[in-house]
C-alpha cells in the first residue's frame, strides 16, 4: 500500500497557530543572525537535540555539532512502502560529525501489523548498534495529518499494534524502542495505558509550555526525550526545525546510546 509520507511530526496541541509559529520563527531567525541568543527549555535545563526529516533539506552537520546539538532523531521509514530520501545522507553524515543520532518510523497502524512496520524500520535504518553514537530507534506514534486521529483502532487494537512493534523491534535490534508521542493522542487513543511506560523510553511532543504534559504511566522523572518546539533554528539547517531537550546529562545520554 503506497502510502503518502506525512510533512513532519505533528502533535496535536491547541495551543499552536500558524501565525505564532510564523512570528516566533522570524523573530528566532533575526535575533539568531544578530547573535543574540534565543531563549528555550533547553537552554536552561539540558541537553539540546533537533529532529529532521526531507523536508529540512541539505544539512551541514559539521555547523549543527557546533552549535551545540549533541543528539538528533532522523526520519528512516513509514508504514511500509516509504523511506525518506534524506535519510542515506543524514545518517551517516550526523554520525561523522559526532552527533548522537536515531533512526525513527513513523506509524501507520491501519496499513500493516506492528510486527511488519518494525520489521521494515529495523531492515531500512532503524537499526542499533554500540558505537557510543547510536540511539535506539523511535516509533513515532501520533496522529496522521488527516484521517481518522487513532486510525480506527479501538484502544485495546492500538494496545497490541504498538506491543507488537515493541516486541518486533527489541527482538531484531536487542533495544527498547523509544516511544514518541503527545499526551493528548497517547491517551485518547490507547485509553490511558500504562503498560508501555515500563518498557520503553518516552519522546514527549509539547510545545509552548514551560514543562510538558505527560501520558499516562511516564512522570516527570521517568521521560527521556521532550520536543518542545517545531520552529527552532539551528546552524546548518535552512527553515525551521523541531527542537528537543533530553532530560539528564551527558553520560545517561550516553548510557541510552550504548544500552548501559
Amino acid at each position: 500500500m503506497n502510502l503518502p509520507p506525512t510533512h513532519r511530526k505533528r502533535p496535536r496541541n491547541p495551543r499552536r497557530h500558524g501565525l505564532r509559529a510564523a512570528v516566533v520563527l522570524f523573530l528566532t531567525t533575526i535575533m539568531t543572525a544578530a547573535g543574540l541568543a534565543v531563549a528555550s527549555p533547553a537552554q536552561a535545563q539540558g541537553l539540546a537535540g533537533i529532529d529532521v526529516s526531507h523536508y529540512q533539506g541539505s544539512i551541514n552537520w559539521t555547523s549543527v555539532r557546533n552549535a551545540g546539538i549533541q543528539f538528533a532523531y532522523i526520519k528512516a521509514t513509514e508504514g511500509t512502502s516509504y523511506k525518506d530520501p534524506q535519510f542515506n545522507t543524514n545518517y551517516p553524515a550526523a554520525h561523522a560529525a559526532g552527533v548522537i543520532r536515531g533512526a525513527y518510523h513513523f506509524a501507520r497502524p491501519n496499513a500493516s501489523s506492528g510486527a511488519v512496520q518494525a520489521n521494515y524500520f529495523a531492515s531500512n535504518g532503524g537499526a542499533w548498534s554500540a558505537d557510543n553514537l547510536t540511539l535506539p530507534g523511535a516509533l513515532d506514534i501520533e496522529a496522521p495529518p488527516s484521517g481518522a486521529a487513532c486510525y480506527g483502532l479501538s484502544t485495546t487494537q492500538m494496545r497490541n499494534w504498538i506491543q507488537d512493534f515493541h516486541n518486533t523491534y527489541k527482538s531484531r535490534t536487542g533495544r527498547d524502542p523509544v516511544i514518541y508521542t503527545t499526551a493528548s493522542w497517547w491517551n485518547s487513543c490507547t485509553g490511558s495505558w500504562t503498560g508501555m511506560a515500563t518498557q520503553s523510553p518516552l519522546w514527549v511532543a509539547h510545545w509552548g509550555v514551560s514543562s510538558p504534559n505527560l501520558p499516562a504511566g511516564w512522570s516527570s522523572t521517568t521521560w527521556t526525550c521532550w520536543q518542545y518546539t517545531d520552529s527552532g533554528s539551528v546552524p546548518g539547517i535552512s527553515g525551521a526545525v523541531d527542537r528537543n531537550y533530553f532530560n539528564g546529562a551527558r553520560d545517561r545520554l550516553l548510557a541510552l546510546a550504548n544500552n548501559t
